[in-house]
């Protein structure tokens, strides 16, 4: 691994090594698990925005359109001292598909006790509800067992709010600084709670994929720190959250529901993790039969050098002997031979 892949790699770049170019897992999972895990929050940020965002659009139109109701659809009422008065001889049933809150129903005539327990029971068999009566309003929530009464005059005494009409109900919703202040405060709450959410169930389906990982190294015969397999399961889900992302953007304009959604993200992300995996045993071992080529290369190189100096050393003995018998030719020629005796 050369001295650039060792520097920090920027988070867009990330999400785009993590879905188009595998071969760089090894690279961004040796940056640790630090800045793994912070790449995994960012992700999650982004899905949180988006969700946040969607259910401030959809409760937008839910408040333009109950607006729109009550302004159009809904009868003239009055609140003056602890009562109710909604200008309407006739029951007002909502139907729970038709209501954020499940089933309403309002009727400010009657005080017949036997009516509003009917009216109780219609609300726990729809599980949600809401009961708005004279001087009280009764609520049903399925996260609370019975039902919950809320008085008028005791409720609406610690706003100070002692009377009010239909239009002055309809100017308040209207108002920029309560419908500012709601959706900031939806969006917040919406933006926490996904991030807190999506980020541990990430985090846990990223344990449970290094898992399979770790399996995959062994099967694979390559030995590999299993927090670098950590780092690697991380960015592996990469696409499958951008998918996610999608899946979730869409259903903002268009619900719908796709069966098995969750099997493709653990798959997608099995996938990506498995070819990385592979893929770093490939790099492996073509690097392994590059070094044996270059470790033959080397003793053939280092062969070749001991065969040349033994070969200088042939050649310089020989030259020696050369110099000798040349010397001692030159000796005997130089010698004169005695005269015989008579």
């Amino acid at each position: 691994m050369n001295e650039e892949e060792y520097k920090p790699i920027g988070f867009f770049k990330k999400i785009w090594y993590s879905v188009t170019k595998i071969e760089k897992y090894p690279a961004m999972a040796a940056e640790g698990v630090g800045r793994a895990i912070s790449y995994c929050c960012k992700i999650m940020a982004i899905i949180a925005i988006v969700i946040g965002a969607g259910m401030v659009y959809q409760i937008s139109n839910m408040v333009a359109d109950g607006i729109n109701y009550l302004q159009n659809d809904f009868p003239d009422f009055s609140y003056k001292d602890g009562i109710l008065d909604v200008q309407t001889d006739e029951v007002l049933k909502i139907s729970p598909e038709n209501s954020i809150v499940g089933k309403i129903i309002v009727d400010t005539k009657t005080e017949d006790n036997a009516t509003i327990n009917e009216y109780i029971d219609e609300i726990e068999q729809a599980e949600s509800g809401i009961i708005i009566l004279k001087n009280e309003m009764i609520l049903k929530n399925p996260s609370v067992a019975g039902t919950i009464n809320y008085e008028y005059k005791t409720t609406l005494s610690n706003f100070n709010i002692s009377q009010f009409t239909k239009q002055d109900v309809i100017n308040y919703a209207n108002s920029s600084g309560i419908i500012g202040n709601l959706y900031v405060n939806v969006f917040v709450a919406i933006f926490i709670y996904s991030f807190v959410m999506y980020l541990l169930t990430t985090l846990t389906n990223a344990i449970l994929l290094s898992v399979l990982g770790l399996l995959t190294t062994l099967f694979a015969k390559i030995r590999m720190r299993y927090i670098a397999i950590f780092n690697m399961s991380i960015y592996a889900l990469t696409l499958s959250t951008i998918l996610n992302i999608a899946y979730i953007a869409v259903n903002i304009f268009v619900p719908f529901e796709m069966q098995y959604f969750q099997l493709m993200y653990v798959a997608v992300a099995a996938i990506y993790l498995i070819a990385a995996i592979f893929l770093l045993k490939a790099d492996f071992v073509k690097k392994q039969s590059e070094l044996m080529k270059l470790v033959e290369k080397q003793q053939l190189v280092e062969q070749e050098k001991e065969n040349q100096k033994e070969e200088e050393k042939n050649e310089k003995e020989r030259e020696e002997r050369r110099k000798k018998d040349k010397e001692e030719e030159k000796k005997g020629e130089g010698e004169t031979p005695e005269p015989e005796k008579t």
